[in-house]
């Protein structure tokens, strides 16, 4: 079964449904109120990317989005950082992996395993602008 998304072919039976799910569904996608931290990874002229906006209340993510600009895999696993980083303490947000994203989504193709890479880097990135924030407050 084929997909056509942005002009572009997706081969739905290499992604499991949790991954077709989440890039069909996002979670979490936008900007958000108040957001104390924010970062990114990849590079929006050649290729795909992410930016992710987090409210930390009492070391705890209380509320996080996402904006992307990239594939499907790209999205999907936005979505998921979303999901399994919410509610976590900055430490145990910290603590998430490539891997554990791609787990959770019930693995991806060969080809798209590199794009769990964009968001586990953009909520690190989130959350040192964080604590540079806190720190110069």
């Amino acid at each position: 079964m084929l997909l056509i998304y942005n002009g572009r072919v997706l081969y739905m039976e290499e992604f499991s449904d949790i991954a077709l799910d989440h890039f069909m569904c996002p979670r979490n996608m936008g900007t958000i109120d108040s957001a104390n931290g924010e970062g990114y990874n990849g590079d929006p002229s050649c290729g795909d990317y992410i930016e992710i906006f987090i409210r930390v209340e009492n070391n705890i993510i209380e509320d996080i989005g996402f904006l992307v600009f990239g594939c499907g895999g790209a999205i999907a696993t936005g979505s998921m950082t979303m999901v399994l980083s919410k509610g976590k303490t900055l430490e145990e947000a910290l603590k998430i992996t490539e891997e554990d994203i791609v787990e959770a989504l019930g693995g991806l193709p060969e080809n798209k395993k590199h794009c769990s890479n964009l968001g586990v880097q953009a909520l690190r990135n989130a959350i040192q602008d964080y604590y540079d924030k806190e720190k110069n407050k």
